[in-house]
């Protein structure tokens, strides 16, 4: 036997199949020199550095478990999957924040019958989650069983988004209110359909447990970004796309936003592939539930979340009626874009270098009380500036930055903190629940999502603020929009933090034992 397939035998030996078509490539190329070898140490020598380049020209790291080869993502494909999640979060945030608003202010469908629409339709999603699990579970094709649902849930859910902000200027009545529940209930099927495989697939194109953990984290900030983009350009884009009529505008911006969902996905579907074969546990709600019964630090963290998430939701659906009826005036769109711009900034900038900087000097659950007082003292800030004649929004800089640098933070460490209940799981039940505790993830996100929108619904039931009153809300309308606003979050935030305190015992400590047990 020639000598290079005697190493290339030794190399598979080594570092198993997965970099198979590493050493084939090398094998080819010294084989041919094979003649001009002096020595066997030299041709050695040679094949090692040839083959270590190849690996380290694709891969910046190269980690080596037993006789396996794991490689970390290049660039690239972080830079992909980072894409992807902006553009989904774009859209969510796009329906999230601004539905309620176009169908009840701009075309004046009764404020409670969008809230009952928004939460129906929230919690039918919640529960489709699992079904569509189940669907992408058994889906087997030459593209993998995630990229192509990942395309045709993103092309489905970006004509939905599209048509649901293109109401027909000759429905209204009942017909609007059938329209609304018809288009957004079916936005929810759609974006399941995709948002299931694209947080589902990254064992499919990882390897490592860390590495799949800096992945998700590295979605979840990513997506944070797509929420603040939108948060903080859509209605200074919806004013000048529109000429100054809503309606078109939203029609406008949306198509813009429906397109650049499909591109982003496009690019991650292109540049993602999937290096591995993974089953998709696609859970139950009973499962869930199940899981979450059996391990008491995952509840603690999944309450927290919708806590965290009720106070959030609700502040970004009635901040915008605060602008146009309370803070007032022709222009009011400059004043709340300027605001969401400062607090789109700071979230980023939060996620991305305030808590790196703290977390050298502070333990996780440390930071996570930190943003818990920011947010708690930020919001108690706006309350007091609610009640003072307030001529400038810089003003209202100080309790942005508080909000918006808390919950950056916040999101990151939610993730962070599921990911180790996980571990805890493990030593506690002797099994992992990862697709399980993920998955409920999702669903209490969006249960929070619909409660808050039906909280912000009966606000403004309450209050009567519509456009019918935009000239003359009356001085009991305002206080009831800036109580619900700025109070009602401070009371979810303190129960939050109370519970959290008390039920959450996973320090970076109690981890290390866990893990080395």
């Amino acid at each position: 036997m020639r000598f290079a397939e005697i190493f290339k035998t030794e190399l598979f030996s080594k570092y198993g199949q997965k970099a198979g078509c590493y050493i084939n490539e090398i094998y080819d190329i010294m084989s041919l020199k094979e003649k001009q070898v002096a020595a066997k140490q030299t041709f050695v020598n040679d094949l090692m550095v040839s083959f270590e380049r190849k690996i380290s020209k694709d891969f910046k790291r190269l980690h080596k478990k037993g006789s396996g080869l794991i490689m970390s993502l290049s660039g690239k494909e972080k830079f992909s999957y980072g894409l992807g999640a902006v553009g989904k979060d774009m859209v969510y945030m796009l329906s999230a924040s601004y539905i309620l608003y176009y169908y009840q202010d701009i075309l004046g469908v009764n404020a409670v019958a969008m809230g009952i629409i928004l939460l129906v339709a929230r919690v039918f999603d919640a529960f489709n989650d699992p079904f569509m699990g189940v669907i992408v579970a058994k889906t087997r094709t030459r593209w993998g069983k995630f990229r192509p649902w990942l395309m045709i849930g993103t092309v489905t859910n970006a004509v939905v988004l599209y048509l649901m902000f293109s109401a027909p200027p000759a429905l209204n009545g009942n017909g609007l209110v059938a329209y609304a529940a018809v288009t957004y209930i079916l936005w929810g099927v759609t974006y399941t359909m995709m948002d299931i495989p694209f947080w589902s697939m990254i064992p499919a194109f990882t390897h490592s447990g860390k590495e799949r953990e800096g992945l998700s984290t590295l979605g979840r900030s990513c997506a944070g970004v797509g929420s603040a983009i939108i948060t903080v350009i859509t209605m200074l884009c919806v004013n000048a796309l529109g000429g100054g009529e809503e309606r078109v505008g939203f029609s406008r911006f949306t198509l813009i936003i429906a397109v650049l969902f499909v591109i982003f996905i496009t690019v991650t579907c292109i540049n993602i592939k999937e290096k591995s074969t993974v089953d998709v546990d696609a859970p139950s709600i009973g499962q869930m539930f199940k899981a979450l019964i059996q391990n008491d630090q995952a509840m603690a963290v999944v309450i927290t979340i919708v806590l965290i998430n009720c106070a959030i939701y609700t502040t970004s659906n009635l901040v915008i009626y605060f602008f146009k009826y309370d803070f007032g005036g022709d222009t009011w769109y400059n004043s709340y874009t300027l605001f969401n711009t400062f607090g789109g900034a700071v979230q980023i900038l939060a996620m991305m270098l305030l808590f790196p900087l703290l977390r050298k000097f502070m333990s996780t659950i440390r930071i996570f009380y930190v943003s818990f007082l920011m947010a708690i003292a930020g919001y108690a800030v706006l309350l007091l500036l609610c009640f003072t004649n307030m001529s400038t929004v810089f003003l209202l800089f100080l309790p942005g930055f508080l909000i918006f640098a808390a919950n950056g933070m916040l999101t990151v460490l939610t993730t962070v903190f599921l990911a180790n209940t996980v571990d805890y799981g493990q030593w506690k039940n002797h099994r992992r629940d990862e697709s399980v505790i993920f998955s409920m993830q999702t669903f209490v996100v969006k249960l929070a999502s619909g409660i808050s929108a039906l909280v912000a619904s009966l606000c403004l039931n309450l209050c009567n603020l519509s456009s019918d009153t935009s000239d003359g809300a009356s001085g009991s309308s305002v206080v009831g929009l800036r109580m619900t606003m700025a109070l009602f979050p401070i009371l979810l935030l303190v129960i939050g933090v109370i519970f959290f305190h008390k039920k959450y015992q996973l320090t970076e400590e109690r981890l290390k034992e866990i893990q080395e047990a």
